[in-house]
């Protein structure tokens, strides 16, 4: 089923692709053809949609690949680096937006409103379009939550620049170009922010937001033949796997047999209270290793 998914996915990542690089074009000549930098922002923000697309097209097949003696997780991690990339794309971006804004604040120009208007409107239904493709899959994974905000950003930022378009025609306001180019690249950076945290903290192995260790330490050491929880280390792999693996201390020297009672009752209750579906401890009695609940290895 996930499989299928996945391939979907990547059929309307295909799609937005060509829709996109198609768009792009026609905003780069419009833009440079009637002076607009909010339409050349635009494309060059659409630029980053082509590529990021494609980073996560790339990901997504990959992440599909066994494992092998030489990759033992395969490519999971590879739609979390697409994540990663596209959300540090958009904060660059922004910052390029932002001093191109001031700069044409400082010395407005005159500019071709027909073109700018006819243009984000073609941008408008193009990335309309990609995002209602993409909006079930955006609450999957980061990688397709990442092309998402992509697309669902510059669709608003096409409507912006459409509204600064007629504003220029009707009331020549050319300012209102820089200043909706501003107000572009503040929501592109709130917008990517969040989702440049949430990946590099998958990337970095660290311990998932939702999960507090002291807590998990607390209910297994509190089973019985179970002294302390030590070592500890809990993190996510991708979106569908938590994984926590830890040295227990028994009270009791227990067969094999018995502490793998001990190890389901654990798992078990691992997964159904904390999402940790991947589970790998270590027993031991009467160690002399470190009992710190977080030990650096």
């Amino acid at each position: 089923m996930t499989h299928q998914h996945s391939i979907s996915s990547e059929k309307k990542l295909l799609f937005s692709i060509v829709l996109n690089i198609a768009i792009t074009l026609s905003q780069v000549i419009g833009g440079i053809w009637s002076g607009s930098l909010a339409l050349l922002s635009d494309a060059l923000h659409n630029f980053t949609d082509v590529i990021s697309l494609i980073i996560s097209y790339i990901a997504s097949i990959f992440s599909r690949k066994n494992a092998s003696v030489e990759r033992t997780f395969g490519f999971k991690r590879a739609e979390i680096v697409a994540a990663f990339v596209n959300a540090l794309s958009l904060i660059v971006i922004s910052i390029i937006l932002v001093i191109e804004a001031i700069e044409r604040l400082i010395t407005p120009q005159e500019i071709e409103s027909n073109m700018v208007i006819i243009l984000s409107i073609v941008a408008i239904i193009g990335n309309g379009l990609s995002v209602l493709l993409l909006h079930g899959d955006s609450s999957k994974n980061m990688n397709m939550k990442s092309v998402y905000l992509h697309l669902f950003s510059d669709m608003l930022a096409s409507v912006a620049v459409l509204i600064g378009g007629l504003l220029m025609k009707y009331y020549q306001l050319f300012w209102t170009d820089s200043l909706l180019t501003l107000l572009i690249a503040a929501y592109l950076l709130y917008m990517s922010w969040d989702l440049l945290q949430k990946s590099f903290k998958v990337m970095m192995l660290f311990t998932p937001n939702d999960i507090n260790i002291n807590e998990i330490s607390n209910t297994i050491n509190s089973k019985r033949n179970v002294t302390k929880l030590h070592h500890v280390h809990v993190w996510q792999l991708n979106e569908q796997e938590v994984h926590l693996e830890a040295h227990i201390l028994l009270a009791k020297d227990l067969s094999i047999s018995q502490f793998e009672i001990v190890l389901q009752e654990i798992r078990k209750e691992l997964k159904e209270l904390y999402g940790i579906n991947h589970v790998t401890i270590q027993p031991e009695f009467l160690s002399n290793d470190p009992k710190d609940t977080i030990v650096q290895d």
